[in-house]
Parts: C-alpha cells; sequence; structure tokens
C-alpha cells in the first residue's frame, strides 16, 4: 500500500494485526522466520524507516527490512529494477543448455527446437509481464540466452542470427513478450480474469475522433519505472 504519512503507516500495521488474527483463528501458524518488509520508493524519507511488527504466540516480532524477496518464483527488488530476477532466470536457462549440450552433441533442428521450447525459453519468459524489460541492456542480456542456444547446431553453427531464427521458425524473444502482452491485456478486457483481481485497464472515454471503444487511457508519469509498467 501507499504510504504518505504517520495514519498510512497505522493502517498498515493494523492490516498485519488482522491478517495475523485471521491465520490464528483458522490455526496457520506463521512462520515469522520468513516474514519481511519491503519498500518501494524513489526518495528517502522518514517513512522508509518505520517499523512494523508481528504477533506471534502472544510475543512481538519485528519484522526484518529486506532489499529482495522472492514471490511465486519472481524475485522483487527494492528499486523494481527485477536484474536480481533476470540474472537468476538467465543464469538457470543457461545451466540448461551446458546440459543438452552436454547430453546431445549432434542435434537436428526438430529435437533442439523441442528442447528448447520445453526446458530452456519457459525459464525466459514465465511471469514477464511483471518484470516488463524496457532498457535494452537488459533485452539484450535475454535475447543472448536464445542467440547461444540456437548455436548447438552444428549446421546453423556459421549463419547469422536472424537466419538461424528462419531456419528454426523461431521468432525474437521481444516480439514473444510483446505478443505476451497483448494476449494479457486481451484477456483483461474481456474479463477472462476475476475483476477483483485482475489489472485495472482504463479506457479512454473523451475521444470523440474515429476509432474503437477499447482504447486505453494513457497517463502521465514521472519515473520509468512506472512508464514501461504493464499496465501504464
Amino acid at each position: 500500500m501507499d504510504i504518505f504519512n504517520t495514519a498510512d503507516q497505522d493502517e498498515l500495521q493494523n492490516d498485519i494485526d488482522r491478517l495475523n488474527d485471521w491465520a490464528n483463528e483458522w490455526q496457520l501458524k506463521l512462520n515469522v522466520d520468513t516474514c519481511c518488509g519491503m519498500t518501494h520508493t524513489a526518495s528517502i524519507s522518514n517513512l522508509c524507516n518505520t517499523k512494523y511488527y508481528i504477533d506471534n504466540c502472544n510475543m512481538c516480532y519485528e519484522l526484518a527490512n529486506t532489499d529482495s524477496v522472492s514471490d511465486l518464483e519472481v524475485r522483487f527488488d527494492s528499486n523494481l529494477s527485477f536484474m536480481d530476477h533476470i540474472n537468476d532466470k538467465v543464469n538457470k536457462a543457461y545451466g540448461i543448455l551446458g546440459i543438452i549440450k552436454r547430453n546431445f552433441i549432434y542435434l537436428d533442428i526438430n529435437s533442439f527446437v523441442l528442447l528448447y521450447k520445453a526446458m530452456v525459453r519457459p525459464h525466459l519468459e514465465y511471469a514477464n509481464s511483471v518484470w516488463w524489460l524496457y532498457k535494452k541492456g537488459d533485452i539484450e542480456i535475454i535475447e543472448k540466452v536464445q542467440k547461444r542456444a540456437t548455436k548447438l547446431i552444428i549446421s546453423l553453427n556459421k549463419l547469422s542470427y536472424v537466419e538461424r531464427l528462419k531456419q528454426l521458425q523461431l521468432p525474437r524473444l521481444k516480439y514473444r513478450r510483446l505478443h505476451g502482452y497483448m494476449i494479457e491485456v486481451f484477456k483483461i478486457v474481456h474479463n477472462y480474469y476475476d475483476s477483483e483481481a485482475a489489472v485495472k485497464l482504463n479506457f479512454n472515454t473523451f475521444n470523440t475522433t474515429r476509432g474503437n471503444m477499447y482504447k486505453l487511457q494513457k497517463f502521465m508519469c514521472q519515473y520509468n519505472i512506472r512508464k514501461y509498467s504493464f499496465c501504464a
């Protein structure tokens, strides 16, 4: 939640208390050693140093602050740069490529495509609407994995990256991400998801020019994190 003043701090502490009461009521004991807090902010203020507490067995424990936390296999950092997440997924993808290279010396196109789509590419695309890429360096780090992967086929090793993709009928990962974002927007707009859990997308109802009813409203953003986010 957004914290602008001490009243917001008190409200957050009350939310923590209610969550703890609910867990105790349903006998779902919280592991306080794994509970922590994280602050996302573009400026440093005294509000960032606020301590929050959780009650466990009638003992009050202070929630530790952290700069990085993993949630559903997505690693969030305090700056929302997702560099830790990207590095983790890239390293895992390279590790799997090493396994494939050691166990399949002579790969044909069909075998490579099956192995790559099943074992490597899912790590590079999992929940990518959350960790939206907009920096050229980050985009290149992800794309390099596919560049190296396509060189495992000896017969295509000397071709350029674009030619290798044509032979394998594989798109660039940047295109795959854009295609995935469009699918997510379509599902949200047409209520395929629970309206209480889905991202809120606002329509531009003030546009009098020709168009359609699904034009999304764009907002002015001060920071790039917000400007290039999925729902911006």
